[in-house]
């Protein structure tokens, strides 16, 4: 069990159930329309798996309806797999069949063709981009002018090198959390970090309260170290984070921790709003649950660059409850392979000595690249060259996708670099797994929405990047429209997720 949902919390989710996504069927039957609007619930993770409904009476008297159709509406879903009764306990929500999420391993992430040539592979699975040149190849070649000051020594700095951590600090204070260098442990990518705080802090069986949807190679590492993650699902329009409901998680569950995105969240898309951002601090504060904030996408505002709240550390009072983990691989390249943490000097000591059984530290050469690319001046024309490739990537995949798949539904995000769509063929929704496998045999990958959930949930889904060109972009859309009005498709394909 994953807690219980109140009768006024699933009224508030169910909104205007009755034109429950045009499901209800014609003639208008109030069960069936509450059932359609409850499944689509479960189905898209806004609802969790293993989670306790409301009594039929209470919920009945909530919606004003009778007994008779909520009892009619859990008996369909019932049937259908979506629920699970207890006699003397209470109906759960499930999946049918017992599905679970499929694993993030498969195919490898990366084709070394040209992804914009015909006949070849087009890889939406995988969101990264080139190097932004010529600053990196400018910074590599100081960086390698620099190292030898470093040779001399024993090149391990378990923390990081200091002029790194002092960059970092910087920016941090410059962004509104006032940071000290004492605050900054330098990572192996972010993947390292979060890997290392489980490591350290997490037990098999802890629980570990995460967003639905949330970051794919993230959710893995939690199966990974056994915990068991707790999903709280996001919703859609300006305040996607429901903080009664983390409330309700944070209270019951006790997790040990708690992994957000604030920041233009991978998938959906959502930047949280700064009084939320409060606002969930003060609560993982008032739980005792430790708060990881990672901000990989941080930097990647679009549109308006100065309305990004402050770091969510800004508002950790105390500074042991909000741990923060950033990474270079969005602003600058995956192939760097630079994260850090930021959290009190207490915690930053104590994973330092805890590293030495995992990577020791990381690269003096990496991190040289990465203190360079973050100098004054540079970083702003970095970020500047960054934004505007991947605005005018964003603009080509959203003009093709309403053109060739209107009935595609997503919301165009201020900052990022994927779109979360809703996957809709002929009014019918379509299984995420099944267009992976069809767009596979026509060279495109693609990430299921169920690499994004927990115990599969959010089928209905993919992730789409738009950071291809307007040709390689027309060609990827036109392969995704081809498999989505195919008959071809199955379950079992997999590719990697990045």
């Amino acid at each position: 069990m994953r807690g219980s949902l109140g009768p006024a919390g699933l009224v508030r989710l169910l909104g205007a159930w009755r034109n429950a996504d045009g499901e209800a069927p014609r003639g208008g039957a109030s069960y069936r329309a509450l059932a359609a609007a409850l499944r689509g619930l479960v189905r898209d993770g806004r609802i969790a798996l293993h989670v306790r409904l409301p009594a039929e009476r209470s919920l009945a008297a909530a919606l004003g309806v009778s007994r008779t159709t909520v009892a009619a509406a859990f008996e369909l879903l019932r049937e259908d797999g979506y629920l699970i009764s207890r006699r003397g306990s209470g109906s759960y929500t499930a999946l049918p069949d017992g599905r679970s999420a499929p694993p993030s391993t498969g195919v490898h992430p990366l084709d070394p063709g040209d992804p914009g040539a015909p006949g070849g592979t087009i890889d939406l699975a995988v969101v990264a981009m080139p190097a932004p040149e010529p600053w990196f190849t400018r910074a590599a070649a100081e960086a390698v002018a620099e190292l030898p000051a470093y040779t001399r020594g024993h090149g391990n700095f378990p923390y990081g090198t200091p002029a790194l951590r002092a960059a970092i600090a910087e920016r941090y204070t410059a962004r509104g959390a006032p940071t000290s260098p004492e605050q900054i442990m330098v990572t192996t990518g972010a993947a390292s970090g979060w890997a290392l705080l489980l490591h350290e802090l997490a037990s098999a069986g802890d629980r570990i309260a995460v967003e639905s949807p949330s970051y794919a190679n993230s959710l893995a590492a939690l199966r990974k170290y056994d915990a068991r993650p707790v999903p709280i699902g996001l919703g859609t329009g300006p305040h996607p984070w429901d903080l009664d409901a983390w409330a309700a998680v944070l209270r019951q569950a006790a997790p040990r921790m708690a992994y957000v995105l604030p920041d233009f969240h991978n998938p959906a898309g959502h930047l949280m709003a700064e009084e939320d951002r409060a606002r969930l601090v003060e609560l993982a504060r008032n739980a005792g649950t430790l708060l990881v904030v990672d901000e990989t996408n941080a930097e990647m505002a679009l549109d308006d660059p100065a309305a990004v709240p402050r770091p969510m550390a800004a508002f950790d009072r105390g500074g042991g409850t909000v741990v923060t983990i950033g990474s270079a691989s969005k602003s600058f390249w995956t192939g760097l392979r630079i994260g850090w943490l930021r959290a009190s000097p207490a915690l930053v000591r104590r994973l330092a000595l805890s590293r030495s059984s995992l990577d020791v530290s990381s690269p003096v050469l990496d991190e040289l690249i990465t203190r360079r690319l973050l100098a004054e001046g540079t970083f702003e024309e970095v970020l500047g060259h960054r934004r505007a490739v991947v605005r005018a990537g964003r603009e080509a995949m959203v003009r093709e996708l309403r053109a060739q798949l209107p009935e595609w539904s997503f919301t165009v995000p201020g900052g990022g670099l994927s779109l979360w769509v809703r996957i809709v063929t002929d009014g019918t929704a379509r299984s995420g797994a099944s267009l992976v496998a069809a767009a596979a045999r026509r060279g495109v990958r693609v990430a299921a929405g169920t690499h994004f959930g927990v115990d599969g949930a959010l089928d209905g889904f993919v992730r789409v990047p738009f950071i291809l060109p307007d040709e390689a972009a027309a060609e990827a859309v036109r392969r995704l429209a081809s498999a989505a009005h195919a008959e071809d498709g199955s379950a079992g394909a997999e590719v990697a997720v990045l």
